[in-house]
């Protein structure tokens, strides 16, 4: 793995991840299985965090607003901007552009929402396909915004992954998905999310499992199990993972976990 590197980005998608929803509360396994879920209302690990151990919502420990601030929340990486949604420009460039070669005016929007976050082609189309840039001038600037790499979907594919393996706990499917929905090629999704290997996930896996476990103690063991394994579901990792990992969780802790296969599996 490279250097650990975290960006803040808050969940989009149902449950913790753009556009991710592999067996959350009521939901099915891609692999086989269900579970009712545990309650938390999308909160990252049962307890109010996220993964880094930040309180969820970017608040104090009581979960009120940063001072002084309006509740505003901050911009994550490759999120899209008020810009992104057809909101009026800001940029002194964009303006003086806007009247002349629309080209001109392309290069001004992508160089804007270029400054301070990455972006993937696909958002930075659509950003133009917005504001009505001709569909030939914008493959036209886009390209050429590749060729002196001030777009990389590579780089930005495999800094995402680092980010939100990290900061997140996401296994190789959510990442996958959520890049998928950002525009990324496949074979760029392939190669970034291959950084992580079934080691790196089950050991992130158990990480997750040792912050939520005490929380759940005093529960009967089968809502245990789900609370625990809904859980890892949700951030995307697969039935037998998730249950093989809570069923060793809970064997350290002297629970009875024999009605569990070999693979962790009723």
């Amino acid at each position: 793995m490279t250097r650990r590197t975290d960006w803040a980005e808050s969940d989009a998608h149902p449950g913790g991840s753009a556009g991710v929803g592999p067996a959350g509360v009521g939901e099915t396994w891609p692999d086989g299985g269900s579970w009712d879920g545990p309650h938390g209302g999308g909160r990252e690990d049962g307890e109010g965090r996220s993964f880094d151990g930040r309180r969820a919502g970017g608040g104090d420990e009581g979960g009120s607003r940063p001072r002084g601030g309006r509740g505003r929340r901050r911009r994550g990486f490759g999120e899209p901007s008020a810009e992104d949604e057809g909101a009026p420009s800001s940029s002194r460039a964009e303006r003086e552009a806007s009247s002349g070669d629309p080209a001109e005016r392309a290069r001004a929007i992508c160089l804007r929402l270029l400054t301070g976050t990455p972006r993937t082609r696909k958002q930075l189309a659509d950003a133009l396909r917005k504001r009505e840039i001709p569909d030939d001038v914008a493959e036209e600037v886009l390209s050429r915004f590749e060729e002196v790499r001030l777009i990389d979907d590579s780089a930005f594919a495999a800094a995402w992954v680092e980010s939100r393996h990290h900061g997140r706990g996401l296994a190789r499917r959510a990442l996958a998905q959520e890049l998928r929905t950002k525009g990324v090629d496949p074979a760029l999704i392939d190669e970034a999310v291959a950084q992580l290997d079934t080691e790196q996930e089950e050991t992130t896996a158990r990480e997750l499992v040792d912050r939520k476990l005490r929380a759940t103690r005093g529960l009967d063991r089968d809502k245990r199990i789900r609370r625990l394994a809904g859980m890892l579901a949700r951030k995307g990792y697969s039935q037998g993972m998730a249950l093989r990992v809570v069923r060793q969780a809970l064997e350290e802790e002297g629970e009875d976990t024999e009605f569990l296969g070999e693979d962790g599996e009723f």
